[in-house]
């Protein structure tokens, strides 16, 4: 039996199905508490700079991405009242070469913000967890596809990968389709300001914790650029509210 199809994988990807926007940042949180960003890399600072923006690559890989699925062919992947839901199967544009895109584009944001904190424990404890996480709820996902559309899901799986992305499909899978940017800054600006904070916020945490003599100004703009995320978060889903901004 594959650990996509064991039952009890199944029961706990359907558990952090729904609750996985309170848990997801609870445990970045506690796992950040339980050691301080180091301050060099193989006690070199100037590895820890370079480090830092190879990790912010990484993440922005992954919000890529996330882009590329929802401005082509978006899913709902927050489901219906909690429940894993689809009222049909999408395999059009980023869904046709992979079964799992937006889910492979998190892992690169979670790779790159763990690696970007630096400490042993936290990375090689949170990007194991967190894609045992989507595991379970990949399983829980298909077992609910698998049982609604059958045979359909069936063939698309046997032709389409669970996890990598096969880009050599992008151009016919993309073929006449138009990329919508707005559907993209209006489902996706929460992660996309999110991950941004968690960086800045990383950054500021690891000055703290390491006592670092970094200029005042310097300080001021992580100051700065953290609560303008706030503030453009908060312009944004405005905006969205009020309808200023549509797709």
């Amino acid at each position: 039996m594959s650990i996509y199809q064991n039952p009890t994988i199944i029961r706990i990807g359907d558990f952090f199905f729904k609750y996985r926007n309170k848990v997801f940042p609870l445990i970045i949180v506690l796992l950040f508490l339980t050691a301080p960003p180091p301050t060099t890399v193989f006690g070199e600072e100037g590895y820890e700079v370079l480090k830092d923006w190879l990790m912010f690559g990484v993440s922005v890989a992954g919000l890529v991405i996330r882009g590329m699925v929802i401005g082509f062919a978006y899913i709902k992947r927050g489901g219906k009242n909690k429940e894993v839901y689809a009222d049909k199967l999408v395999t059009e544009g980023m869904f046709s070469t992979c079964r799992n895109p937006l889910y492979f584009g998190n892992m690169l944001i979670y790779i790159g913000i763990f690696i970007e904190h630096g400490d042993p424990l936290i990375i090689f404890t949170g990007i194991p967890l967190f894609y045992f996480i989507y595991i379970c709820i990949i399983a829980t996902e298909e077992n609910y596809l698998r049982k609604k559309f059958g045979g359909q899901y069936d063939d698309y799986a046997a032709v389409t990968n669970r996890w990598v992305i096969d880009f050599s499909k992008f151009r016919t899978a993309t073929k006449d389709m138009h990329f919508n940017f707005m559907k993209v800054i209006i489902k996706d600006y929460p992660t996309i300001f999110t991950t941004i904070l968690i960086f800045l916020l990383i950054e500021q945490y690891e000055n703290f914790a390491g006592n670092e003599e970094h200029s005042l100004g310097y300080k001021l703009l992580l100051m700065i650029s953290s609560l303008g995320c706030f503030a453009m978060m908060g312009v944004v889903r405005y905006m969205k509210k009020k309808k200023f901004i549509t797709f």
